[in-house]
């Protein structure tokens, strides 16, 4: 298999190191588990026999679910381009995953921040301790009526003060309650122990009146329902949440209503370029699979690959990936080091690098012929996964208008 040329001439040896242990684990770890758990149903993939959680505590033994973390607590501060590396390795391995990775510290990483000791003592450290894969979180966003929505609602203006989460909570003493649902497609909505949920607390406001708090999943009146059974990204578990007057300490609240606007920026200019990174890494791996099967597979007495349509073919691949990964890697770097971010740039990187990594596995699958759509062909996969990716995280019209409202507004 090739490996692509770094062109980054200013690489550490901590980053070049980095980038060859995660890629190492990526490829005997990742990309056969993933392999192994696409065929599943959803409810086998999640078994407590399945290789998934071997994953899970392999992933924690290296200490992959302590980036980001702050030091403090044990966390491990990398460079922008180190957090780039690993996203796109992981997501050349398995691009579910690598969300699934990804979602499962997101409540944690956020409750270490809040300087609330009750949460870092009782769910942040033992997080970080933890080898087993017995902590796992999710983000507990998307609701059966509010999904790229929450984001921008695509008519040129802010929402209406009618549309907001349905999910809402409301004070009680010391106490908030909690009553609604979140949609089936919480990535490890099913397996989680612990969510990070947004919530609406002032209806008037519509979307600007909401709140994100930190949701023990095993609290009375939350129920799950069962896992969702996809094309693509069939390793990631996501499933619905119910909470029915499920009641958390006020202490609980991360992000109060008067923040909301401001870390919903942090939020979309973070989770928007980790997709940029991973969906290059699939574009990436989607082109190396092509370039390894054009040079194996013979038609007119020579390897295709030597026949000038694929060449073309192969080379347009080529320019996808590296400009999917230039923009990627400035867009996270520079949101990394600046506050408040830019959400747009972000954006453009997790529209141009899943739009890029669907085109890739496309046109590699292609190249491929008839061997690319069986099941068990690595293509096939990483052709189901890409697709996924146009809809998750806000779907690429909807991030798109928003950020075409953003680029607007700041030029005026």
């Amino acid at each position: 298999m090739v490996a692509y040329v770094e062109l980054n001439k200013s690489l550490t040896e901590e980053e070049s190191a980095l980038k060859e242990q995660i890629h190492r684990f990526a490829a005997e770890v990742f990309r056969p588990a993933a392999m192994e758990l696409d065929p599943l149903t959803p409810e086998q993939v999640i078994d407590r026999s399945s290789v998934l959680w071997e994953v899970f505590r392999k992933y924690r033994e290296l200490g992959y679910h302590l980036r980001g973390m702050p030091e403090a607590f044990g966390g491990i501060e990398l460079s922008p381009l180190s957090l780039h590396i690993i996203s796109e390795e992981l997501g050349w391995g398995a691009a579910d995953l690598a969300i699934s990775m990804g979602a499962g510290s997101m409540p944690y990483s956020f409750a270490a921040r809040s300087g609330n000791q009750e949460l870092i003592e009782e769910y942040v450290r033992p997080y970080i301790d933890d080898t087993e894969g017995r902590f796992v979180g999710c983000w507990g966003i998307t609701e059966p009526q509010h999904g790229s929505d929450v984001v921008f609602m695509g008519n040129g203006m802010d929402p209406p003060p009618g549309v907001a989460f349905d999910l809402f909570a409301e004070r009680d003493g010391d106490d908030w309650v909690l009553r609604g649902q979140k949609s089936s497609w919480v990535s490890n909505g099913t397996i989680a122990t612990h969510s990070m949920v947004h919530m609406g607390v002032d209806r008037s406001l519509g979307m600007a009146g909401s709140a994100i708090a930190f949701v023990p999943l095993d609290l009375p009146g939350v129920t799950k329902g069962k896992p969702l059974d996809k094309l693509g990204q069939r390793a990631l578990n996501q499933g619905e949440i119910f909470f029915d007057d499920v009641r958390i300490p006020a202490s609980y609240m991360l992000v109060p209503q008067p923040a909301y606007a401001l870390m919903g920026d942090f939020i979309i200019a973070g989770a928007n370029g980790g997709m940029g990174a991973t969906f290059t890494g699939l574009a990436r791996a989607a082109f190396e699979e092509a370039l390894s099967y054009t040079r194996d597979r013979v038609q007119g007495g020579k390897p295709i690959c030597e026949h000038q349509a694929v060449q073309l073919k192969l080379m347009d691949m080529f320019i996808t990936v590296e400009a999917a990964r230039g923009l990627s890697r400035a867009a996270l770097t520079y949101n990394a080091a600046t506050i408040p971010p830019a959400p747009e740039y972000s954006i453009a990187s997790k529209v141009f690098g899943t739009q890029a990594s669907f085109q890739v596995a496309s046109d590699a699958l292609q190249l491929h012929g008839g061997y690319g759509l069986a099941r068990g062909m690595v293509i096939e996969k990483l052709f189901r996964d890409a697709r996924a990716a146009l809809i998750e995280d806000g779907t690429n019209e909807v991030l798109s208008l928003a950020g075409a409202r953003r680029i607007i507004d700041k030029h005026k």
